[in-house]
């Protein structure tokens, strides 16, 4: 049987690449004569460029400007193949939450900024990349990108600087910079600020958003995707970019259709399995396709919390938690990539058979 393994990562706990390395361990034990191929997934957040890595391109490093303005290294992706090279850039690697250093705070919050990323854009600039693709997700950031545009000389020479040049932004976020729905009141809360913080924050991308209307003649605060990474997203847009689906890029770059499209059963998964990940998330994507051509479909998750008509209305064959195996949060946490493991050759051990529900599948 040819088994595609091709999940999303688990949270902070397992990145797609350790996810997907657990689940193909796990499975193999139990039938190792099944054809197995991996192709971990990713949205656009932490693990963007590991997971493109995984398939294609040179992945290089650099030191920038960390949130906090403390150095940090992050790697980058530089894709030669053709006329038109080509940079995958994670923010995550340069402003990510990780990068904190402890627990984000509202100090933290006000204080994190986009420097780190615009240098990177420089690499790629300097590498001769003519599409700059930046993934978006993961930020402890809400600078609307200002880092970033400083960072490539202010907004005038950062126009300059990208003219000719393809810039995208990989986000599944749709949210817009300012407003109630958009990146301070939304995402600043997850990223240290109290209610206080969350009215800087807006005050400042506010002002922050007439300076990006005058770089590209029209206001992109209300555009899809630019309060993602804290309002990075806007800044992309006002560069002359535009959005794409991270998980998208992912799909084209890696050819994801012909990976599915010769599988007999597609294993995917994520870390909490519930209502909203059937709302164009990786694995929504995944178990669309794969049902689409008839092919069966396979969840892993840490929970699910998704009921069992739901799953089966989605065209899953089955959707199974680490919990349920490790026997509580604490040790499925802890001990993710052998409890992952040990979840994918118990499934395995009873794919075929009559009777599959034994008290590990999620419902």
């Amino acid at each position: 049987m040819r088994v595609l393994i091709a999940p999303d990562s688990f949270g902070d706990t397992l990145s797609a690449v350790a996810a997907s390395a657990a689940i193909a361990r796990g499975w193999s034990a139990a039938r190792p004569g099944d054809d197995i191929r991996s192709a971990p997934q990713s949205d656009g957040g932490p693990g963007f460029v590991d997971v493109l890595a995984a398939r294609f391109g040179e992945v290089r490093t650099a030191t920038v400007s960390g949130p906090l303005g403390a150095a940090v290294t992050a790697s980058w992706l530089f894709d030669g193949r053709g006329s038109s090279p080509v940079a995958y850039i994670e923010c995550a690697q340069a402003c990510g939450l990780h990068q904190l250093g402890g627990r984000p705070t509202p100090r933290t919050a006000l204080a994190a900024d986009t420097t780190g990323v615009g240098q990177l854009v420089v690499e790629a600039l300097d590498a001769g990349a003519t599409r700059v693709v930046v993934g978006l997700g993961g930020s402890a950031t809400t600078d609307g990108g200002r880092g970033m545009v400083d960072a490539l000389g202010g907004p005038q020479e950062a126009i300059r600087r990208l003219a000719g040049v393809e810039v995208v932004a990989a986000s599944d976020v749709e949210n817009p910079l300012l407003g109630p729905v958009g990146a301070a009141a939304v995402f600043g809360p997850q990223k240290g600020a109290d209610p206080a913080t969350v009215d800087r924050l807006e005050e400042r991308m506010t002002q922050w958003a007439r300076v990006l209307a005058g770089m590209a003649g029209r206001d992109v605060s209300g555009d899809e995707g630019a309060g993602a990474a804290g309002g990075l997203g806007a800044a992309l847009l006002a560069l002359g970019g535009h959005r794409v689906s991270g998980a998208t890029v992912v799909a084209e770059a890696t050819d994801r259709a012909g990976d599915v499209g010769s599988a007999d059963l597609v294993i995917t998964g994520e870390g909490r399995f519930d209502s909203q990940t059937l709302r164009g998330k990786v694995v929504s994507a995944l178990t669309g396709a794969a049902a689409g051509a008839g092919i069966p479909t396979v969840v892993f998750a840490g929970q699910v919390t998704l009921p069992a008509a739901e799953i089966a209305a989605a065209g899953i064959a089955g959707a199974y938690a680490i919990v349920d195996i490790a026997g509580s949060v604490e040790v499925a946490m802890a001990d993710a990539d052998n409890q992952l493991a040990r979840l994918a050759r118990h499934v395995a051990d009873s794919w075929g058979a009559d009777d599959e529900s034994d008290g590990v599948r999620g419902a």
